[in-house]
């Protein structure tokens, strides 16, 4: 088995949704990703 690269990848909806119930005030991490954005992606490792 072997992850294909994406162009895009967006947090799954339960994924995000379990964590603003476990941080309702967020963490560094997801402030982080809420400010930025996806720092790294997938397609520039072709």
């Amino acid at each position: 088995m072997s992850l294909q690269p994406q162009a895009l990848y967006c947090v799954p909806e339960d994924t995000a949704r379990v964590a603003r119930a476990i941080f309702p005030a967020g963490n560094l991490v997801m402030r982080m990703y809420d400010e930025l954005g996806m720092l790294f992606r997938d397609d520039r490792l072709r």
